[in-house]
């Protein structure tokens, strides 16, 4: 199916992202290294260790401790997170932290997956390309009367982690 930007927009809003913004990508083939996956490894570890700047989104997340440090560490992802690729590298995305978002394996990347799978053959593609390095939906984000503990946690926890690295 060929999208145009609103059609695209639209798309994302029945799958209930209705705040993901797209970017166009022309569908042309591009050749991907051999070495891509060693490389995606290491990236995925580096991406991790940056979201340290990112605990206001990562409280959204509702991590324990233990999944909160193992990710900021760089030693793995909690489930039911998925790391993601603006722009896959077959489409000429390059293995770089700029190219890559968190967002919730279900229902986010799977709709995500549904959502570029549905333009194939399309000669313009509309992808993903959420504002933050974890996407989190403006409507999950609204909380309500009583603060948020997590949010509480996660800060104290960051604030720890910085005094730990000498980035006070």
């Amino acid at each position: 199916m060929q999208h145009n930007q609103t059609s695209a927009q639209k798309r994302l809003t029945d799958l209930f992202m209705d705040d993901m913004p797209v970017m166009e990508v022309a569908a042309k083939p591009h050749p991907v290294a051999i070495d891509w996956f060693a490389k995606y490894k290491a990236l995925r570890r580096e991406f991790m260790k940056s979201l340290s700047d990112s605990i206001e989104d990562l409280s959204f997340l509702n991590l324990s401790r233990e999944e909160f440090m193992a990710l900021i560490m760089g030693q793995a992802l909690p489930e039911n997170m998925s790391l993601r690729l603006r722009v896959p590298l077959t489409l000429g995305g390059k293995l770089e932290i700029d190219n890559m978002f968190a967002c919730k394996t279900f229902p986010h990347a799977i709709n995500l997956d549904r959502f570029i799978i549905e333009q194939a053959n399309a000669a313009t593609l509309w992808l993903p390309n959420p504002a933050r390095k974890i996407y989190i939906p403006a409507h999950t984000t609204g909380g309500g009367d009583g603060g948020n503990a997590t949010s509480d946690r996660l800060s104290q926890m960051a604030a720890q982690i910085a005094a730990d690295r000498g980035m006070e």
